[in-house]
């Protein structure tokens, strides 16, 4: 698991291989990952937007940004966590993604971003 700790926010991620999903014969890679956000703040957040930077292994890469996260758009209370499950598709069987939230504190309303850890998207075969 990768964390990061920013504006008193922690983004945890675990990544897994999707066999099923995926076809390496025809380039077709997919990944899960599982986020964890915590907030650390003494003031509820509530998660605006994201904004991902994909990277294949051989060289491509993309953006992607979106309101929210799997559709909502959550408040987290000071102290408490939220956590989703994603994906990202791939070319290569080695990848990257890193990235940030945009962020708003619910008490003065001031808009801040969150870092997402850069972690890796490797298929289980390319550790032998």
């Amino acid at each position: 698991m990768i964390s990061m700790i920013s504006e008193g926010v922690k983004v945890s991620v675990e990544t897994f291989y999707q066999q099923d999903y995926s076809n390496p014969m025809q380039s077709e890679f997919m990944f899960a990952y599982r986020i964890t956000i915590e907030n650390h703040n003494s003031f509820p957040v509530k998660l605006h937007s994201r904004h991902w930077h994909i990277f294949d292994s051989d060289g491509s890469y993309r953006e992607v940004e979106g309101e929210g996260v799997v559709g909502m758009q959550p408040v987290i209370s000071s102290g408490e966590e939220y956590q989703y499950v994603s994906g990202c598709n791939l070319h290569t069987e080695i990848g990257r993604m890193h990235g940030t939230y945009q962020m708003e504190n619910i008490h003065n309303k001031e808009i801040f971003d969150v870092s997402i850890p850069a972690f890796d998207m490797i298929t289980p075969f390319k550790y032998n």
